[in-house]
């Protein structure tokens, strides 16, 4: 199974890109979906972090109360080192056990959408990245009307993230959403062409002969971060 991590930037249209290749028939492993799930009561992220925040940062119906424990780790980077510690991990098993599933199921391809794709280094360990980009003007239109902000606060925004060029010089697939719905349903179509196309027969070998999948999947993933590291 070829597996594709999906990234972009804030207002870009990555949401709106992944629910085309959903609507597809891709199937789609959403990272803030899990993000959200592995620290649901009774999980152990959730107890890791009640046990090192306290109870304080919990609503009444024992959720997990995110802006509060926004607030907390906002401003101190030790704690918000702590949190991630405690949720990244979580997250990327609970990736695992889903890709785990649709190549158990026979899928050829399975799309991560991961925002910090880039950022965390997971995009070493993916078969193929791809990125939603769009012009950084028309990043701040589209933020602005998001969030009813001002253009400075959108810039601010901005500004504190990752440029998305710097994300466009590992990609081997690039979605432009500039245009219309249309165009991007195109694009989206020819991108799933091309990655079924480069999936080849491995896909079917691999599932048929899970031994010989595994070994060679891991020989090819590990090729390819030590090439992206490179590139990066």
């Amino acid at each position: 199974m070829l597996v594709i991590g999906l990234t972009g930037g804030i207002a870009t249209g990555k949401s709106t890109v992944s629910a085309q290749f959903a609507k597809q028939g891709i199937p789609l492993i959403d990272a803030d979906v899990l993000a959200r799930q592995v620290v649901e009561p009774g999980t152990r992220a959730y107890k890791q972090i009640v046990a090192h925040f306290g109870p304080d940062i919990l609503r009444e119906d024992g959720y997990l109360d995110r802006p509060k424990l926004g607030q907390v780790v906002f401003s101190d980077e030790q704690k918000r080192k702590k949190l991630n510690s405690i949720v990244h991990p979580a997250v990327s098993r609970a990736m695992v056990w889903q890709v785990l599933k649709y190549w158990l199921a026979g899928h050829k391809l399975c799309l991560l959408d991961i925002p910090l794709l880039v950022e965390v280094g997971l995009y070493k360990w993916v078969g193929k990245v791809i990125v939603v980009y769009c012009s950084k003007e028309i990043q701040l239109q589209r933020l602005m009307a998001r969030d009813k902000s001002t253009a400075e606060a959108a810039s601010a925004r901005l500004a504190a993230q990752l440029p998305i060029v710097d994300k466009l010089k590992l990609a081997d697939q690039v979605i432009d959403n500039s245009g219309t719905v249309s165009d991007l349903q195109k694009q989206v179509s020819t991108s799933i062409q091309k990655l079924n196309e480069e999936a080849g027969w491995f896909w079917m070998v691999s599932w048929i002969l899970p031994p010989i999948g595994i070994a060679s999947a891991a020989v090819i993933l590990s090729w390819r971060a030590f090439i992206r590291s490179r590139r990066k």
